[in-house]
């Protein structure tokens, strides 16, 4: 994102930055790091240039830069910025679910997208969903639980998270299996973002899949079953008051018979013989593995 050629005011230059005029206030007393052309007596007005290092200001110390060790290093930037190119190194894969949170907060999508791409690339979708999005999910619902404030965070973030995933599953392309898996968050459940890193670590896998998504109904999954034969059907329930056993005991005879899968805390596993439960999204893939005959 290239910054804009007008200068602009206090109050414009803070809402591009997701600030408060007054934190841009303090930054230019204490670091020195205000409008360039600023004149006493006069109102300040930042250039592209002095955007760019609040910019990057800003950035640094949502991942865990000190705020005088970001100024010295945003104060000697030269010329515009690319939010993209600015390179965070976590020295942990803890440091980066802290730096993910503390951007959550700030609404910054672009560094969010940025850091959990090059972790998909570097550790694939298992790792990234059980050692970073899961952790940084569990830090804004608590923080929301602890506080009742954040709700606009969490939706951000979880509209960040599909939107990735759903990148990751795009056309799987000679799939392994000849006949789709099915995966559907049963009954009034609306949690769905692990049923989309499922859809992704199996796409990874190469393995193809039919995504019902969330408020599936018993109807729409018997059908689907009748029609595809899937060797595998996954149930994803959240909630104990979705997950009923009529989802898997009540569907269609097909043959070969699928494997029936379970995920998520609320199926009770009394209720549950004869099928599949699973704790993670790594359990789910070798479930289906076996089911596709890999």
């Amino acid at each position: 994102m290239a910054i804009a050629e007008e200068h602009l005011s206090v109050a414009a230059a803070a809402r591009l930055l997701g600030l408060a005029p007054s934190t841009l206030r303090t930054w230019d007393r204490r670091y020195g790091l205000g409008a360039s052309g600023h004149e006493a007596g006069s109102h300040r007005r930042y250039s592209p240039s002095d955007v760019a290092r609040l910019m990057m200001m800003r950035r640094l110390i949502a991942t865990g830069v000190a705020p005088n060790e970001a100024a010295e290093v945003a104060i000697s930037h030269k010329g515009l910025l690319k939010i993209e190119k600015i390179n965070y190194e976590p020295a942990s894969r803890e440091e980066l679910v802290k730096a993910l949170y503390k951007a959550a907060c700030d609404f910054d999508k672009v560094f969010i997208e940025n850091e959990i791409y090059k972790d998909l690339a570097q550790y694939g979708v298992d790792s990234t969903w059980s050692q970073v999005m899961s952790p940084l999910l569990f830090l804004v619902g608590n923080h929301w639980q602890e506080t009742g404030k954040g709700v606009d965070v969490e939706h951000l973030l979880t509209e960040v998270l599909i939107r990735i995933l759903r990148d990751c599953v795009k056309v799987v392309k000679q799939p392994l299996n000849s006949r789709p898996v099915l995966l559907a968050a049963v009954g009034a459940e609306l949690h769905s973002l692990p049923l989309h890193a499922l859809a992704a670590a199996l796409a990874e896998r190469r393995i193809e899949t039919y995504f019902l998504g969330s408020l599936t109904p018993l109807e729409a999954i018997a059908a689907v079953v009748k029609k595809s034969a899937p060797p595998a059907v996954f149930l994803w329930a959240q909630l104990k008051e979705n997950a009923l056993p009529e989802f898997f005991r009540e569907l269609p005879t097909v043959r070969p018979a699928p494997r029936i899968v379970l995920g998520g805390p609320g199926w009770d596993r009394k209720e549950c013989s004869g099928v599949a439960i699973v704790d993670d999204i790594t359990q789910a893939c070798l479930e289906i593995e076996r089911a596709v005959g890999l």
